[in-house]
């Protein structure tokens, strides 16, 4: 089992960056960024490997954002900087592992979740 806990939603401004962070209980193989709102399906963000340096971003966000990992005493976590944020990231953003050594924007694929935190962008 796998708890994840995100923190770092809120409001900001168009233009500014957000930050947000999720601690994971233990280390799986990959983590990742999704995001929904409502009435629409939970789309993928970003990701990055535990056991490969790589990483996989959206194209909605690509250049606009940063994965990155950390690990402290026995917790790891994962943190997605977005720069630049606009309304149209507005949404509950959700972090997710899973237990597999490949990326994946499949949220299927992710068997473990936060409970989400929210971000909204005013204008």
């Amino acid at each position: 089992q796998v708890l994840l806990v995100e923190s770092g939603g809120g409001l900001v401004q168009a233009g500014d960056s957000l930050r947000l962070s999720c601690v994971a209980s233990r280390r799986p193989f990959a983590m990742g960024w999704f995001r929904q709102v409502p009435g629409k399906e939970r789309e993928f963000v970003a990701a990055a490997s535990w056991t490969r340096d790589t990483t996989d971003y959206a194209h909605s966000i690509a250049g606009r954002a940063t994965i990155s990992r950390g690990v402290a005493n026995d917790t790891v976590s994962i943190h997605l900087q977005v720069n630049n944020a606009k309304p149209e990231d507005t949404a509950v953003y959700y972090c997710a592992a899973r237990i597999s050594l490949n990326l994946s924007r499949n949220r299927n694929d992710y068997q473990y979740w936060g409970q989400g935190t929210q971000v909204t962008v005013s204008s």
